[in-house]
């Protein structure tokens, strides 16, 4: 019986060494003649366990983790062929307390199959959600999305079925559906484990998007910093053209549509959906004046959906399973699941799937484990370089999108960076606003002026320069930015900046310094 390893080729785990641990475990093999193969899948989402090798038992997967390159001839030594016990071993990988307690929707094939392999895509409920869709009158799909409660995942949280509808109602002689995988907010990293790990779940879900709303041709936009997850989107691509998901007959059906990769040139404001847009038509990316909505005038003028990379790999699950189904999950009006990505000065960082509902404490204490430098966590930041930072006394807000809006913060995409007791919260207020200065497309004042003058204003107060008078200045600054920016990037720096002012007041106001004895 030949013996299937998976070690994966995840870009988080390509960091921590699994391409060496790949390439001595296949010459391991090679010289002891075993009867074995490597599947390279994507990561399960553990990254303090990366990397990860699993080994394909009668039992099971089994686990070994953290795995060193230099360990690998001992491990198979000791049996790791047959899954047998070792310092290293972690035992059943679906039984692994931080994966057992997750509700995998989205993510339910991501670490487990050939990312690039059609036919394991297809043997763990691959297509369903398409098959079905070509059954169903545009409509019909339209109206499951929109049942589902399934929201943006991307930051503003619209409901995804209102804005495929407004494209579907729209009239057009070409549609297009493009997908927003320009992740670059500090501490996300789901979009890309996504397409790494299982592509052809937004392949799925775009496809299954275009024949609701009409759309013949899609394109997914992504990061320049993520080119594993470029190369392994290419070559999805191309798989699924040549089994005929993609072209002009999608699986046999009187639906055409297709989709290309393109590349962006490293902007985070390209992660803005119209300045986006701007790019992929060939452009400097500037934001655009709304309206017209790109769902009337988007791509070349045409009528265009634009989604993020879970909101449209979250689809294929909602047309398979049905739209109660999905929205039996979470709370009030955010329903679903959620991959929560902790990152930061924690101890068990990396990608969490979980309805809604669950509490920041939860997530921060009891998921993540607290700090990794053992210190008290100070603060959680929720949503990117742009998001609010939350002090302990918040840690009992549900995760929730109306929740978070009542507290003055955002989910956006739900990111999550923890800081402990040494963090200076001043020096992160200046950072939001010089990241802002950096990043500004510079098309409207608020955001290229005001940003600069944050970064002044901060200064001044980290110098001792009046400080309560520069505090009212940045706090008449940040009303300014957030209610006259054109765009999100300007209009949500406030929220780190006000939110570390409001909750760690302390870090803004310099200690008195001590008089000299007489």
């Amino acid at each position: 019986m030949t013996v299937t390893f998976y070690v994966p080729r995840d870009s988080g785990a390509l960091a921590l060494g699994a391409e060496r641990v790949a390439k001595v475990l296949q010459s391991e093999i090679d010289s002891r003649g075993l009867d074995a193969r490597i599947v390279r899948n994507g990561s399960r989402g553990m990254y303090w366990l990366e990397p990860l090798v699993e080994v394909e038992t009668l039992s099971g997967r089994v686990a070994y983790g953290p795995v060193k390159a230099s360990e690998v001839p001992a491990l198979l030594d000791n049996g790791m062929g047959q899954g047998r016990v070792h310092p290293l071993w972690l035992g059943l990988t679906d039984q692994l307390p931080f994966l057992a307690r997750q509700t995998r929707l989205t993510f339910a094939r991501c670490g487990i199959i050939d990312p690039v392999s059609l036919e394991d895509y297809r043997a763990h409920d691959g297509l369903k959600g398409l098959e079905n869709a070509l059954t169903l009158a545009p409509a019909e799909i339209v109206a499951q999305v929109t049942e589902s409660g399934l929201r943006g995942r991307g930051g503003a949280g619209f409901p995804t079925g209102i804005k495929w509808k407004t494209v579907l109602d729209t009239a057009g002689a070409q549609k297009y559906i493009v997908c927003n995988a320009d992740e670059g907010d500090s501490g996300t990293f789901a979009d890309r484990m996504i397409m790494e790990g299982d592509p052809f779940v937004l392949i799925e879900g775009m496809t299954i998007a275009g024949i609701a709303t009409g759309a013949t041709k899609g394109y997914v936009y992504i990061r320049s910093e993520y080119p594993h997850a470029v190369a392994v989107m290419n070559e999805a691509v191309e798989v699924a053209r040549r089994a005929g998901v993609l072209g002009k007959s999608v699986l046999g059906s009187p639906y055409a549509f297709d989709m290309e990769v393109r590349v962006g040139a490293g902007a985070y404001v390209c992660g803005e959906e119209t300045a986006l847009l701007e790019s992929l038509e060939g452009r400097r990316g500037i934001v655009r004046a709304k309206p017209p909505l790109p769902a009337h005038k988007g791509l070349f003028g045409r009528p265009t959906v634009i989604n993020n990379v879970i909101s449209l790999a979250s689809v294929p699950v909602i047309l398979d399973k049905g739209a109660t189904f999905y929205k039996d999950f979470g709370m009030g009006r955010s329903r679903g699941t959620i991959p929560l990505q902790i990152a930061g000065n924690v101890k068990h960082g990396g990608l969490f799937e979980t309805a809604f509902g669950l509490t920041l404490g939860d997530i921060v204490d009891d998921i993540g484990g607290g700090t990794a430098s053992g210190r008290p966590v100070k603060a959680v930041q929720v949503g990117g370089p742009l998001g609010a930072y939350f002090p302990r006394e918040l840690f009992d807000t549900p995760f929730d999108y109306e929740a978070f809006a009542a507290k003055d913060g955002l989910i956006g995409h739900a990111g999550l960076v923890v800081f402990d007791d040494t963090v200076d919260m001043l020096k992160q207020a200046r950072f939001a606003m010089e990241f802002c200065a950096v990043e500004s497309c510079g098309k409207c004042t608020p955001c290229r002026i005001g940003s600069t003058r944050g970064v002044e204003v901060v200064d001044r107060i980290a110098a001792n320069v009046e400080p309560e008078k520069q505090i009212k200045v940045l706090t008449d600054l940040c009303n300014t930015m957030k209610f006259g920016s054109l765009c999100a990037l300007g209009g949500f720096t406030p929220y780190p900046v006000m939110s570390a002012l409001t909750h760690f007041p302390e870090d803004f106001r310099p200690a008195p310094v001590a008089q000299a004895a007489e």
